[in-house]
């Protein structure tokens, strides 16, 4: 009993040291009443904000009660930005480079070396890096292109793998042309007018397909023939555009990188190639 006694005491003298810094009311003026009701009146649904939106975990309230008190407690310049360091390095640690590896790493282990982010953070506030901020942010780009193209093949590589076998026995058939760059077409019907160049804008009517047979995009369907700039489309639609003569009628085969490579546009996925019947109406520029 006696032990069970002083561990209670001990518990509340722990609680209570917690929160000493803790201003308490002493309304002895209608301007005391007033400032601090328009302190509780400021505090409706913080908690909910808080611990819903911004995760604070309530096992560590009083520290948060305690960081609140101190801060409040901070007016000068240096104060300031010192405040504005903790809660950038807070951000840094919490989003940015969490965000990264759960972005790109998931649960594998990997992931941005912290003390290194921070190694060039600082590097990039003091003006001291051992590289250009430009030199970086390629590095930083050309870094994170290949992880999301890895990330991708791992989900979608098979589509990739699909349409390279795809191409390999198409081009063998009589009628194909393949191109240097890998672009095959056929032609259905050969024209006699101009040849479109990148200053130009056609008019077109067209059907789009996946491998599988699939219709993502047809102008026949609308209707209507569509109309834009020769350089204004995917790679592979601009080679075939710049070979063909108005009034011709091909079947377009383009490989994933000439298309949309790893970008996921909805209805196509990820290291597509594309087929297209492609009817060339007109230049109207």
């Amino acid at each position: 009993m006696k032990k069970r006694t002083l561990l209670t005491i001990a518990v509340a003298a722990g609680l209570a040291s917690c929160t000493t810094s803790v201003p308490k009311a002493n309304l002895k003026t209608e301007l005391d009443t007033l400032s601090y009701s328009v302190g509780l009146a400021n505090t409706r649904g913080l908690k909910d904000y808080l611990f819903n939106q911004m995760d604070l975990d309530s096992t560590y309230f009083d520290d948060f009660i305690k960081g609140v008190n101190e801060g409040a407690n901070k007016s000068g310049k240096k104060d300031a930005a010192y405040l504005a360091g903790l809660q950038i390095g807070h951000q840094i640690s919490s989003q940015m480079v969490d965000g990264i590896n759960k972005q790109f790493f998931g649960e594998s282990g990997q992931g941005i070396n912290k003390e290194q982010f921070l190694a060039g953070f600082n590097a990039g506030l003091l003006d001291k890096g051992v590289i250009t901020q430009d030199e970086a942010e390629l590095i930083a780009k050309e870094g994170f292109d290949k992880l999301q193209e890895k990330q991708m093949l791992e989900e979608f590589g098979e589509n990739k793998a699909e349409g390279e076998k795809f191409l390999a026995e198409n081009k063998a058939k009589e009628g194909v042309v393949t191109t240097e760059s890998g672009l095959q077409y056929e032609i259905l019907r050969e024209g006699k007018g101009a040849i479109p160049t990148d200053e130009n804008t056609v008019k077109v009517h067209y059907e789009g397909k996946l491998l599988d047979g699939t219709i993502f995009d047809s102008s026949y369907e609308r209707e209507e023939p569509a109309e834009f700039p020769v350089t204004g489309v995917i790679k592979g639609w601009t080679e075939a555009l710049k070979l063909m003569p108005v009034g011709s009628k091909w079947k377009v085969y383009i490989p994933q990188e000439l298309a949309y490579g790893k970008a996921n546009t909805g209805k196509i996925n990820p290291f597509s190639m594309l087929i297209f019947e492609v009817e060339l109406l007109d230049i109207t520029k």
